[in-house]
């Protein structure tokens, strides 16, 4: 039987894939609020802010990283019922990220400029991405110790409260932006500025709720602020292991889509200004992958901390096959809603032209991403083998795409359809050799525990404890 017959299967895996991508949905219709209010203010603006937003996201990324590369050892940790050794990851995860975190804002606060220049050249768009950037400094340890966190909660298959602070921070973005940007309310009209300002706003929101309730309320992993200092010396390498691979790879993709960004910058803002318009449609269409993504990990997961291995070769193939289908879908949405979308925007005739190819190139390049990230991101992530999909990153990413894009855009000077589709040439690639890797195997991994069974006086996570539990 290639595909899972069993709906108890899709029932779960839908359970956790649909208040992700909803959550996704919601953060994406903010990044989109952000980018029609700045689009307002003109094509300097709107620019700022998204290449000022390509460093964080930079760290962003990281973050992803950071709790993707918990939760394979959280899920399948939970999978097995050892909760002490869940606990251990989520505290070297907590002290890793917060380092990270203040390295980025260090960076952010000394060197601004800086920054900036590695995307543009242009003197107004780097002096309103400074000022963008300043504002942005204490979203660091804001988006990192949240994101991270919710990340956790979703591997033992927690995911409404995460949903629902997105819901809550969601419009607290909006109104403060509002307010903000444009000067409402006896507020000063700040720009750019007011854009950050509303970020960093919902982020601690986000922090709040998310990192309050985890380190107060939260009852199944029961992790508390004394956990911070437990020992975790015993399960350090073990973390190294299958954490550093993913945190190496989704940095990359974090750096690749920077290099991306620094090509688009130096062929113009009128590029800039269409990829921002194009990317937020990219993301509407695909929240549903990104769902899917982060439940084959945590499904995958689960079913290898039983021990079923076979099941689990199932589940990769169907996934796979679902991941497939859901690109077809998002490429054909993509197609049908460019031109109502572009035409939203206050931009010159040359953006609006440039947008259009960018986003039929777009809806091409999805098709092959939805296939690679549900078994990149998901499956075989889920199954441990994170050193091969570092590998594989490292290898198209910087040796084919941004090389080629460059050279398309830079060089050859090539329409702006085959310039992304240049610089996204390592999607198709990965689709094709992630599904070979899937099909022989090789990516389920053995993953150790803790030297311990459970803390004093204390007992290790249960079925008990998880019946009726997976989606508080």
């Amino acid at each position: 039987m290639l595909f899972v017959r069993d709906l108890s299967f899709y029932r779960k895996s839908a359970a956790i894939a649909v208040p992700i991508a909803a959550q996704s949905l919601i953060t994406i219709g903010v990044n989109m609020m952000d980018t029609v209010m700045l689009g307002s203010l003109g094509e300097v603006a709107l620019s700022a802010s998204s290449l000022a937003n390509q460093f964080i996201s930079i760290y962003q990324i990281m973050c992803m990283g950071l709790g993707m590369g918990a939760a394979v050892l959280t899920a399948r940790y939970w999978g097995r019922g050892d909760c002490y050794s869940l606990k251990k990851a989520v505290t070297l995860m907590l002290r890793i990220g917060f380092s990270v975190a203040t390295v980025f804002a260090a960076i952010t606060l000394l060197m601004p400029d800086r920054i900036m220049r590695l995307y543009t050249p242009d003197a107004a768009v780097i002096a309103a991405g400074v000022e963008y950037l300043e504002w942005s400094v204490g979203t660091f340890w804001l988006l990192g110790l949240s994101l991270t966190v919710t990340i956790v909660l979703r591997s033992v298959g927690q995911v409404r409260l995460p949903l629902a602070t997105s819901i809550v921070a969601f419009f607290v973005n909006i109104a403060a932006n509002y307010i903000f940007i444009f000067g409402k309310f006896g507020a000063p009209e700040m720009g750019v500025a007011g854009a950050a300002l509303g970020t960093l706003i919902s982020r601690a929101v986000e922090f709040l709720v998310i990192d309050g309730y985890f380190l107060l309320a939260e009852r199944q992993i029961a992790y508390r602020l004394k956990d911070l200092l437990m020992h975790c010396a015993d399960l350090a390498g073990e973390y190294l292991r299958i954490s550093v691979p993913v945190l190496v790879s989704d940095t990359l993709l974090g750096l690749g889509n920077s290099a991306v960004a620094v090509v688009m910058g130096h062929i113009g803002a009128s590029f800039v200004s269409a990829n921002a318009i194009t990317t937020v449609t990219q993301q509407l269409t695909t929240v549903f992958t990104q769902g899917l993504s982060q439940a084959s990990c945590i499904v995958i997961g689960h079913t290898l901390g039983e021990g079923n291995i076979e099941r689990a070769q199932q589940e990769g193939l169907t996934f796979w096959g679902l991941g497939t289908v859901i690109g077809l879908c998002a490429g054909g949405l993509i197609m049908l809603l460019s031109e109502p979308v572009i035409s939203l925007y206050a931009i010159t005739e040359e953006t609006h032209a440039i947008a259009r190819q960018l986003m039929m190139a777009v809806g091409f390049i999805v098709i092959f991403q939805a296939m690679n990230s549900i078994l990149t991101k998901g499956v075989m992530r889920g199954g441990g083998d994170t050193r091969f999909l570092m590998v594989a990153d490292i290898l198209f990413l910087w040796v084919v795409s941004i090389p080629l894009g460059a050279l398309a855009g830079l060089v050859w000077q090539l329409p702006a359809f085959w310039i992304y589709v240049c610089l996204k040439i390592d999607q198709v690639i990965k689709a094709f050799w992630c599904l070979g890797r899937l099909r022989s195997r090789k990516w389920i991994k053995h993953v150790r525990g803790a030297a311990e069974t459970g803390l004093p006086g204390q007992k290790p996570c249960t079925a008990v404890q998880k019946e009726g539990k997976h989606a508080e």
